[in-house]
């Protein structure tokens, strides 16, 4: 029998796992679009409702000063009949705490929480939901500016089917001053929009979106809250509402305008944390997904182990590459470069056909979409890489690092303004 060449299939792997991932997002994310989204005029007519349920809006803060005024703003104006505003002061060390209270001087439906030190984003959120007066909860950041008509959008879901536990909204970056924030533009269009439209035509989404999203309360307390010991305590939830068989959604026109890091070193802590938690929630809840009647979360998994296995790979074939220049590696080690040759054209049109689509998609949702395109067109270098990076650190920095207790946050770099 002719030897089976391990390290051939590993190389092809590493190069065309990225264009076969870009192929599943498509196709997902047009199934999605002609079956559920089309039919909506657009995020200005959310679908009516039968009855219009009271919603709590719950914002976590932490030195969010200079901007609750103009988020504040965004919440009072929501075009929904009932709501409350549940602003919760995580111990913030700047006056935060001092707007906020202002500001419920002049908005009789907010209420603020003050905590006496920071215990986290998860910690805040339960305190919120402990707090809040309506089964339906809308959760956004303190730095997150919410669209108008975003509370009924995702309250329609929840109303829906009681079996919808949370909706996910969609962000959109409103820092564009430099090269990394308008590549990011792209990311979250191309990458991330599709990669949700995708995961929710198969039936199961990785995680809900930290920044704007709507839960069942009902849901949170069968599952116990948020998780206050978890790097990222919304890819957490996601998991755990799913494993108890609660449907997640994905709702593009409720969209939330945020401040994303424009810095390198900003842009790298955010989404090693990512790397991070998405570790960490798979070595928590892997056992317990070895169970049949937990099928529909097997392709979550599969895509997220699949996307470890692809940055190691890849790790292998640069360090084969530059062992080459010192050393006479084999042939069979032998990567043959980095840069990839007929495939590379391959995965270059993939990458502009995916482009394509989502600029046709998201047309409805941000004006001028197109100008972006050039800079677009240099995310998906960066994002591979940025993503290869993360995970190898994120691996053994989560797996051997020694339990913590509650995960509190510090404020991040939200670009330049």
């Amino acid at each position: 029998m002719e030897h089976f060449d391990v390290l051939g299939v590993l190389f092809n792997f590493a190069f065309f796992y990225p264009i076969v991932m870009s192929l599943f997002w498509m196709a997902g994310g047009v199934y999605y679009y002609v079956r559920r989204e089309r039919k909506h005029a657009g995020p200005d007519n959310p679908p009516a409702m039968q009855a219009y349920p009271m919603v709590s809006i719950l914002v976590p803060c932490f030195n969010e000063g200079p901007r609750v005024d103009e988020m504040m703003a965004t919440l009072v104006a929501q075009h929904y009949p009932s709501f409350e505003i549940i602003a919760i002061d995580d111990g913030s060390s700047d006056d935060t705490g001092a707007r906020l209270d202002r500001l419920a001087t002049e908005h009789a439906n907010l209420r603020v929480i003050h905590l006496d030190r920071n215990l986290g984003k998860a910690n805040a959120l339960r305190m919120g939901t402990l707090a809040s007066r309506s089964e339906y909860l809308v959760c956004i950041d303190g730095d997150a500016l919410l669209d108008p008509n975003a509370t009924q959008w995702l309250v329609s879901h929840l109303v829906s089917s009681p079996r919808v536990g949370a909706v996910t909204g969609n962000p959109r970056i409103r820092n564009r001053s430099t090269l990394l924030g308008k590549m990011q533009v792209g990311e979250f269009s191309s990458i991330i929009g599709m990669i949700k439209r995708a995961q929710r035509a198969y039936g199961r989404i990785f995680t809900v979106s930290g920044v704007v999203s709507a839960f069942r309360k009902t849901a949170l307390h069968r599952i116990g809250y948020w998780a206050d010991d978890m790097v990222t305590e919304d890819i957490d939830v996601s998991w755990r509402l799913q494993i108890d068989h609660w449907d997640i959604r994905y709702e593009p026109n409720a969209l939330a305008y945020i401040l994303m890091p424009e810095t390198f070193a900003g842009l790298w802590r955010q989404r090693l944390r990512w790397a991070s938690g998405g570790v960490e929630v798979l070595t928590r809840h892997a056992r317990s997904l070895n169970n049949w009647r937990r099928r529909r979360m097997w392709g979550v998994v599969l895509e997220y182990l699949l996307s470890v296995v692809w940055a190691y790979v890849m790790l292998l074939s640069i360090v084969l590459w530059l062992l080459s220049y010192f050393f006479n590696v084999p042939p069979r080690l032998q990567t043959g470069g980095l840069i990839p040759h007929w495939h590379g054209a391959v995965l270059g049109v993939t990458c502009l056909l995916q482009f394509a689509i989502s600029l046709f998609i998201d047309r409805r949702y941000e004006k001028g979409l197109g100008w972006n395109f050039f800079w677009i067109i240099w995310y998906p270098l960066a994002y591979w890489l940025l993503s290869l990076f993360t995970t190898i650190v994120a691996v053994p920095k989560t797996l051997f690092s020694k339990p913590r207790g509650i995960a509190t946050w510090t404020s991040p770099d939200r670009g330049y303004r």
